[in-house]
């Protein structure tokens, strides 16, 4: 299956501490065995879009689709050695799959694509805590979620706070955020569940990977929203906000971006953060390149999307 490809916004800037090269000199490395490549491919705000939106869709036409997404992930698995797949919530919600099947065919296939990990989105509590453990066996991939407190809900112990993946010699500590769900959740839906400001939360967990689990990379995948204007948190505000966080995986806003967006975090380090629109559109593509020994980044390239289609 071909896909129509966007090719990779490429980036030489120094992440880690090792000198500058190109993504050519990084592959290249790679295939000599001196360099180690991580593939982080990325969905949000999926929203129950199992099948492609139809070819006469004004906005979308012919785009999406689970079985074309999946055939895009297995070529990129084949082409690559070490690859990671996340989720950035709102997995439920906008199709009448949801409403017949309440999210058990979506987990179904997420996880026949072999997911590493997802967190939760607003819409994923939509059926209620109920309907969410009703269907949350199908799911053979964590939820990762740091700021919400499930102790007092049938959720205790159902989620994960972070999970530290390994590729290679590279190790991935990936954790999570959700939106604040009052006043956006009806409250039944949610019960008892706690928000926790995400900032410190996040500020917490990107350390205790970075500096006490010596993750090589951080990845936050955050359903807080790209950016507002008003004084809600935000990825962009996220970033400014925390350190140790080295890439922040976008959803909630729906937000488009065609390359993504390099900010400095407090300490006047990079991070990345991208966000890929909705309903399967797009899969996410950021590549890191490591030195094999120091497991410092040389080179990553800043963006890439692949539109999920037929060519």
């Amino acid at each position: 299956m071909e896909n129509s490809r966007r090719s990779f916004l490429q980036s030489l800037f120094l992440v880690g501490g090792v000198g500058v090269v190109s993504q050519a000199k990084a592959e290249s490395l790679v295939v000599k065995g001196e360099a180690v490549k991580l593939v982080v491919l990325h969905t949000n705000d999926v929203h129950s879009h199992v099948d492609p939106f139809e070819d006469n869709d004004p906005k979308y036409p012919g785009l999406g689709g689970a079985s074309r997404r999946a055939g895009l992930i297995n070529k990129i698995r084949k082409e690559n050695e070490h690859v990671l797949l996340l989720d950035a919530g709102d997995i439920f919600q906008g199709t009448p799959y949801f409403n017949m099947y309440g999210g058990e065919l979506e987990l179904t296939l997420m996880s026949k694509m072999g997911y590493d990990a997802t967190t939760m989105g607003n819409h994923d509590f939509d059926n209620g805590l109920d309907g969410f453990m009703a269907v949350n066996h199908h799911a053979k991939f964590p939820y990762i979620c740091s700021n919400y407190d499930f102790s007092n809900t049938i959720l205790k112990d159902k989620t994960i706070p972070y999970k530290i993946f390994y590729k290679g010699n590279i190790k991935i500590g990936v954790f999570g955020l959700g939106v604040e769900l009052d006043g956006l959740v009806d409250k039944k839906l949610y019960g008892e569940t706690i928000y926790n400001d995400p900032v410190p939360v996040a500020n917490k967990y990107a350390k205790l990977l970075k500096t006490e689990q010596n993750c090589d990379l951080v990845i936050c995948l955050s359903h807080l929203g790209y950016e507002y204007q008003d004084d809600r948190i935000s990825d962009l505000k996220l970033a400014e906000k925390t350190s140790n966080i080295d890439l922040i995986i976008g959803g909630h806003t729906h937000t488009f971006l065609d390359q993504a967006k390099e900010m400095k975090n407090k300490e006047g380090k990079k991070v990345l953060i991208n966000q890929v629109g909705w309903a399967g559109i797009r899969l996410g593509k950021v590549e890191f390149y490591f030195d094999k020994t120091s497991k410092k980044v040389y080179e990553y390239s800043k963006n890439g999307q692949d539109f999920v289609k037929i060519k």
